[in-house]
């Protein structure tokens, strides 16, 4: 689904007010739900959650957490819904074997780093992890999942669009109050800048971490040349930022709906328009693992990297769920 205009807007509009009745009956429910106990995995489980319906750099701020524990010693395995694929799980993810509209793309591209499991129910695909042999958990996504108990919840905020609204869906893109979102967590992670305030509404005694997107090694070769951009991810501003910061020049821009899949129809439209333009058609990692794969050859992907401000703050997080990890010697 593309999110509605009026969820980034000031929240003070006629139909975030209309729907504000239904946003209480959401919100309660959520309450309800995660006020359930869920299953203690015997191995730490780090969850990458968000307050926001929709992509804020969950899965990159997952990624960084994988490769951390794994260069400790630690055997990561990811663990998420498949938002977007068929398969409930819990199945392990085999990028031979599964397609986008299997496992979700964020499940791909988690699988091509670390063991990847999808499962609804987050409890039975904890379960098969530890049986297949995880030391550590990572969850992208599944803060408001209350099956599996967490040892360290991080709520990952976009800092280019923070809370939107701060209304609870329908009225606005939040699962839940900020506040309720945030007492689950031990601290925040702001990646880009704060554009939107939402630091101003987290609690004030929440650590903030903060890091940005930076552009991966393929830049280079972009630097200085027209592209043809376009992405189905939640914010497709900070795609088009993370280009322009690359030095690329946006020749023309296309943004679909958030997980969206191309078909071969929508690829033949892409890139007669990037050829029309004499421009590079280029696209997010997310959007490639969608594309059918006749036609990925003809596109050029821009990678992004983690960078953390602070890099130590990440780490001394991570320490105690590490160490709890018997690493042989």
């Amino acid at each position: 689904m593309r999110a509605p205009e009026f969820w980034s807007g000031d929240g003070r509009g006629l139909l975030p007010l209309l729907l504000s009745p239904l946003a209480s009956l959401y919100a309660a429910a959520t309450a309800r739900r995660v006020a359930r106990r869920g299953w203690r995995a015997p191995v730490p489980v780090i969850c990458c959650g968000n307050a926001t319906a929709g992509g804020s750099g969950k899965t990159t701020v997952a990624l960084d957490l994988g490769r951390r524990l794994a260069n400790r010693g630690v055997a990561v395995h990811f663990l998420l819904r498949g938002y977007g694929g068929r398969l409930k799980g819990p199945v392990r993810v085999d990028p031979a074997q599964h397609d986008s509209r299997a496992v979700g793309d964020e499940a791909l591209l988690l699988a091509a780093e670390r063991p990847t499991w999808v499962a609804a129910d987050r409890a039975a695909g904890a379960q098969a992890a530890v049986a297949a042999g995880a030391q550590a958990i990572v969850m992208d996504d599944g803060l408001q999942n209350p099956t599996l108990e967490k040892d360290l919840s991080l709520l990952i905020v976009d800092g280019s669009f923070g809370f939107g609204n701060g209304r609870v869906i329908p009225a606005g893109p939040l699962r839940e109050p900020v506040a309720a979102a945030a007492a689950r967590c031990q601290a925040a992670v702001l990646i880009g800048a704060d554009e939107s305030g939402a630091l101003a509404r987290l609690p004030p005694g929440l650590p903030v971490l903060r890091a940005r997107l930076r552009p991966g090694p393929e830049a280079e070769a972009l630097s200085g040349q027209p592209v043809f951009a376009f992405c189905g991810i939640a914010n497709p501003r900070r795609f088009f930022a993370t280009l322009q910061e690359a030095g690329a020049v946006i020749a023309g821009r296309l943004a679909f709906a958030d997980h969206y899949p191309y078909d071969a129809g929508d690829m033949r439209d892409l890139l007669a328009e990037a050829e029309a333009l004499r421009a590079i058609p280029v696209t997010t990692r997310k959007d490639f693992v969608r594309i059918p794969p006749a036609f990925r050859a003809r596109v050029t992907v821009l990678t992004v990297r983690l960078e953390w401000e602070e890099p130590a703050q990440i780490e001394q997080l991570l320490e105690p769920h590490a160490a709890r990890v018997p690493v042989p010697a």
